[in-house]
């Protein structure tokens, strides 16, 4: 089977950790038992992550290093962690095939994902970044172009544009490695988001993909078997907040769109892995989504837990 794997960036720091990345290549090491499994079996693995606590310390670095050095724009940093995190993923999956006596072939894939530089996200930035500042702070930063949000009461964040992805930039090179019988890391944060002026060439844009949707984009283009989104729950559930939620073995799609309107997945945390879902089961009707935590991965992939969503 050809698979894509959705990793969120949380998935890699555990509560109480300081994120270092000692401590990351051993999360890996020790919680991704299933996808070695799933290597191991000879299936066409690609994996996919989020970047939000990566990089999210890489833009206080950039504000506690501004008197010193150039600060990187934004998508010098989605880069940056693409490249940073596909290492300590790639050689935490490394290290664990060589414990079990497999020979790792594993590929890290920088990748840029062309957007609309017109998507509507682009006058409506709503994807919070970086550090909290204080009002006086966020106001200097306003006035340097930034739109900045109060959050929760623990500051001000920017908040920037996050448009849909459209294609990737080289479609050839992910094809040509799994075809050589390499697992491959891409698509990292999102992917690099850029776009196409009108003699073709391309130009980086500050903003951030959504890891979900582009996983769900990445998969449709290699037609892969099934998606696999990978969260903090072993399943989806509805009255999540309530004292007594609802866990689902399965989902329609119709059921999907339905929870939806009826604002059961808010938009920071189940929403765009439920309308990723949606994306690709929708373009391809006879294919599921499969969403669980990392650890849970092989009992889902059993039937033996996770969520499901298919066209019923």
């Amino acid at each position: 089977m050809k698979i894509v794997i959705a990793l969120g960036g949380n998935a890699l720091i555990k509560p109480g950790e300081k994120g270092t990345t000692e401590e990351q290549i051993r999360n890996v090491e020790n919680s991704v038992d299933g996808i070695v499994k799933l290597i191991t079996e000879g299936h066409q693995v690609v994996i996919t992550h989020g970047n939000g606590p990566q990089a999210g310390a890489r833009l206080i670095r950039n504000e506690m290093a501004a008197t010193e050095v150039f600060p990187d724009p934004l998508v010098v940093c989605v880069a940056d962690t693409q490249g940073s995190m596909g290492y300590m993923i790639e050689q935490g999956l490394v290290n664990r095939l060589i414990k079990l006596g497999s020979r790792p072939r594993i590929a890290t894939l920088v990748t840029q994902i062309e957007v609309n530089p017109n998507d509507p996200a682009f006058t409506k930035p709503t994807k919070p970044v970086g550090p909290f500042y204080t009002q006086e702070k966020a106001i200097t930063k306003m006035r340097g172009g930034w739109k900045m949000v109060e959050d929760a009461g623990r500051g001000y964040r920017r908040v920037v544009p996050s448009p849909m992805p459209l294609r990737l930039v080289n479609p050839e090179a992910l094809a040509t490695l799994l075809e050589n019988g390499f697992t491959v890391i891409t698509g990292g944060g999102g992917g690099i988001p850029v776009y196409r002026d009108k003699a073709g060439h391309l130009t980086g844009i500050d903003a951030v993909i959504d890891k979900d949707l582009a996983s769900v984009m990445i998969a449709k283009t290699l037609e892969a078997d099934i998606v696999v989104i990978l969260t903090g729950v072993e399943k989806v559930a509805i009255n999540f907040k309530s004292g007594n939620p609802t866990w689902l073995d399965r989902m329609s799609v119709r059921e999907a769109k339905s929870y939806l309107a009826q604002g059961e997945f808010p938009a920071g945390s189940m929403g765009p892995k439920i309308q990723a879902a949606i994306d690709f089961v929708e373009a391809f009707r006879d294919r599921k989504v499969l969403i669980t935590s990392e650890t849970k991965l092989s009992e889902a992939l059993a039937g033996s837990t996770g969520t499901v969503i298919d066209n019923g």
